[in-house]
């Protein structure tokens, strides 16, 4: 099942693609950003931007995606090193899980401690409403659940144990930071907590399976992020992911709702600027919380 699990993932060519970025810019970021559909513009608040296609770096996958420019962009926010991917990679676009998963250990490899990810999502909470931002406290790994699991073939110590630990996958510290930066920026009434569920796509989901992961336990369902986090914790980085909720997933028949990814970019424009806020925020804060980060 796994004859080229290794074939362009291995610790060796991660480390070659993490070198010749480190080879280009004196940039050493201690955080790694991955922004969602429609929110690539945390990435154009970087100062001193040394920006790479991701055509141009060396086994690094391409996005495909409308609204993912396909862009890796190193710099500072407000004085701390980052590494910002504009645009990421989803199982619907035809990549091995692995291929999705590369820039984490890339990130690692470059020296990032903590990994800030952010999506677009659909609300499957009734008390959610489409502008919502939802921090996510855990997540349903719909994939996985089927053998699908960024992990799976052999594993490398290097990069981290056999059977890593996800009970502590979203780190709370941050989860906390971010609440409190998002009170103080007056973000209360739109700022929510909740568990994110990912599926394949790209097709939306029916209302039948919208209902299922509702009673599951899900407040929003989106096609991103698990993998990421996967692996970013197999690594030993700290992990803060946030759903930007930007339809509301439909759950009953009668409703003449469609979902489409028109709606979702456009929330994307509308919140961009107070997610960019709340980002940026809470990295210049990560640094007095945490002497290490």
């Amino acid at each position: 099942m796994f004859p080229e699990a290794n074939k362009g993932y291995s610790y060796e060519d991660c480390k070659a693609t993490a070198d010749w970025l480190l080879a280009q810019t004196d940039v050493r970021p201690i955080v790694g950003i991955v922004c969602g559909s429609g929110l690539g513009g945390l990435a154009d608040m970087l100062k001193d931007q040394v920006a790479f296609n991701y055509k141009d770096i060396p086994n690094f996958p391409q996005s495909t995606v409308h609204g993912h420019a396909g862009r890796l962009v190193f710099g500072t926010l407000k004085g701390r090193p980052c590494v910002c991917m504009q645009g990421r990679f989803h199982l619907y676009e035809g990549y091995p899980i692995q291929k999705i998963t590369l820039p984490m250990r890339i990130f690692k490899l470059l020296g990032v401690e903590t990994v800030m990810l952010t999506n677009a999502a659909g609300g499957l909470n009734q008390d959610f409403k489409v502008g919502d931002v939802m921090i996510i406290k855990d997540h349903l790994n719909m994939p996985g659940f089927a053998g699908n699991n960024p992990l799976a073939g052999p594993n490398d110590e290097r990069f981290g144990v056999r059977f890593p630990c996800m009970s502590d996958a979203y780190d709370r510290e941050l989860q906390q930071l971010a609440m409190d930066v998002g009170q103080e920026l007056g973000y209360g009434d739109f700022l929510k907590e909740g568990v994110y569920c990912v599926l394949g796509g790209p097709s939306f989901e029916t209302i039948a399976e919208c209902r299922m992961l509702h009673k599951l336990g899900a407040d929003a369902v989106g096609m991103s992020t698990a993998h990421e986090v996967i692996v970013a914790r197999h690594c030993g980085m700290r992990v803060f992911a946030l759903s930007l909720i930007t339809n509301q997933a439909v759950m009953d028949y009668d409703s003449e709702e469609k979902a489409n990814h028109e709606e979702v970019l456009q929330t994307g424009k509308q919140r961009a600027e107070q997610l960019e806020r709340l980002v940026s925020t809470m990295v210049t804060k990560i640094e007095h919380n945490n002497n290490y980060a």
